[in-house]
């Protein structure tokens, strides 16, 4: 057990429980302090603010069990960023997790173009305490146009909780997507995928690329599209959209991998009007299940389906109906 408060910065110390001996000392550090990240750990015993029994060390270094520990912890803001006064939709909350329903349009991290309006900044200004955790707690992202639940890690220890989850595959993430194609049944999208070649803002399936798995299921047929219940098992950049443009059913209202509109045969004018007027890939993250980082327990969150993929949905079974059973 360690003597101190783990958010707190400050110097704290340990012994080495005699049943790591033989482990690697980063290791078991990992085991020791699990309310730091692995990769914070480690750079922490190269800088010489881990020490075993006094003496720096390198991080493959064998522990005998026993020696004791001391750490020297300096949690600085990870962030600059500025909070700003943005409403979020908060589905659930506590002292260790903040989850979300963020909308469509909204970017998750600032960057070049995007310094304000973000998520993060809206995180900061509703916890000013994310400041010091990675990334502002964000452990996961969506896409600026894909709406949906993401969820925010409030401390350090809940912070590497989630990553490790995630790492693990162990983060249940499904998402509804409304695609081009009567597609007849479900299946799964295996194929890695890495940098477009030419096109550096695209994705694509790729030989070379990181292994991509998602599973997907028919949800509701309708006369030329489909609406799907995809499940991530690895969550690329992108993931969902490049594996269906793969497939070729491209997600609807996709700019950058939907390609030209298609337009059902003597589609109804409300339908044309909705497609036409769709401007964001119909994706949205609906359910997001993981275990929680203090308790261990489950927990389930879902996102409502947004309005404006709720109105393309009525239009595709308005149109699927008016065509009749025969088409």
């Amino acid at each position: 057990m360690t003597d101190t408060d783990p958010e707190d910065s400050g110097a704290r110390s340990a012994r080495i429980p005699d049943d790591q001996a033989g482990r690697r000392f980063d290791a078991a550090l990992a085991e020791l302090f699990p309310e730091f990240s692995r990769s914070r750990l480690s750079e922490w015993i190269k800088s010489g603010d881990a020490l075993l029994d006094g003496r720096q060390v390198r991080p493959r270094e064998t522990v005998a069990g026993g020696e004791l520990v001391t750490l020297d912890v300096v949690l600085d803001e990870q962030t600059s960023d500025a909070p700003e006064d943005i409403p979020l939709t908060v589905l659930h909350e506590d002292a260790e997790v903040l989850v979300i329903d963020k909308p469509a349009g909204m970017v998750v991290h600032p960057g070049a173009g995007n310094r304000t309006g973000t998520l993060v900044n809206a995180l900061l200004f509703r916890d000013p305490a994310l400041a010091a955790v990675p990334r502002a707690g964000v452990v996961h992202r969506l896409d600026k146009d894909t709406s949906g639940v993401m969820v925010v890690a409030r401390t350090l220890q809940a912070h590497a909780a989630l990553v490790e989850q995630l790492s693990a595959r162990a983060v249940h993430r499904q998402y509804l997507a409304v695609v081009v194609g009567a597609l007849v049944s479900g299946g799964t999208a295996d194929g890695p995928i890495e940098r477009h070649p030419r096109d550096r803002l695209r994705m694509a399936v790729r030989e070379d690329g990181r292994d991509a798995v998602t599973h997907f299921r028919v949800r509701e047929r309708f006369r030329a599209h489909t609406a799907l219940e995809c499940r991530l098992e690895t969550g690329r950049t992108h993931q969902i959209r490049v594996h269906m443009q793969h497939l070729r059913h491209p997600i609807v209202g996709d700019p950058l991998y939907g390609g030209a509109l298609k337009l059902p045969k003597a589609a109804a004018e409300g339908l044309v009007a909705a497609l036409r007027g769709f401007r964001r890939q119909a994706l949205h993250a609906e359910t997001l299940e993981f275990r929680h980082p203090r308790t261990g327990e489950p927990l389930r969150v879902g996102a409502s389906v947004p309005a404006d993929m709720l109105e393309l949905l009525r239009q595709l079974r308005e149109d699927t109906r008016a065509a009749g059973p025969s088409r």
